[in-house]
């Protein structure tokens, strides 16, 4: 796992290096002489400010961003990469009180059971593909393995238009929505699975 904090304090040619790797799930060393091509598959996991202050949406600060400012700073992490990241999720700031409550979530071991009953779905689905999960799915594994009801087709169809989503997004909504839906044991992708992994790609150009 690749763990980048800050993501659009990086240079932008160091973070457009990881196009190929994310895509590909391997890098390629190009020489005068000669070129090598090494595996690379890893998980990508970063993080970033909604805004250059942090305070945008945050209903207990101001924020003192403009509209161009919020817009550059975002922009500092390119559309390309973008879609190359299956989840964007906005984390907002945890009140004291629900921090200092005693809740108790869903307990891990729970979890971890529907979790390991979802890749146990995955294996078995990708037995003769030479893959074993929804996130490693090329175009002709989603044709064949991600079966939307029509609801699901109407509703991705519209998050398309009105989103103006790529298609790498797209790709990667059908494979999440594969995956939400192996979590319940759901044999088609329902519309609920599609809008649960619309709801996931927050930072997409169309939603700047």
């Amino acid at each position: 796992m690749l763990f980048l904090d800050e993501i659009p304090e990086f240079k932008r040619n160091v973070l457009e290096v990881l196009r190929q790797p994310l895509e590909n799930g391997e890098v390629t060393v190009s020489r005068a002489v000669a070129s090598i091509t090494y595996p690379a598959s890893f998980m990508l996991v970063s993080a970033m400010n909604p805004c250059g202050c942090g305070f945008l949406s945050d209903p207990r600060h101001q924020c003192t961003c403009t509209p161009g400012q919020i817009h550059r700073y975002r922009r500092r992490v390119s559309g390309p990469l973008l879609d190359r990241i299956d989840i964007h999720i906005e984390v907002p700031a945890v009140p004291y009180k629900e921090l200092s409550a005693e809740y108790a979530g869903e307990k891990s071991e729970d979890i971890r059971k529907r979790v390991l009953a979802a890749r146990k779905i995955q294996l078995e689905r990708f037995k003769g593909d030479k893959i074993y999960c929804n996130g490693q799915m090329k175009t002709r594994h989603i044709k064949k393995y991600c079966k939307l009801t029509e609801d699901a087709q109407n509703l991705l169809e519209t998050a398309m238009h009105k989103l103006a989503l790529s298609a790498r997004a797209y790709a990667r909504i059908l494979k999440l929505s594969r995956t939400i839906a192996d979590l319940e044991s759901s044999v088609n992708i329902q519309a609920y699975h599609i809008s649960e992994a619309i709801q996931y790609r927050t930072l997409d150009r169309g939603q700047f």
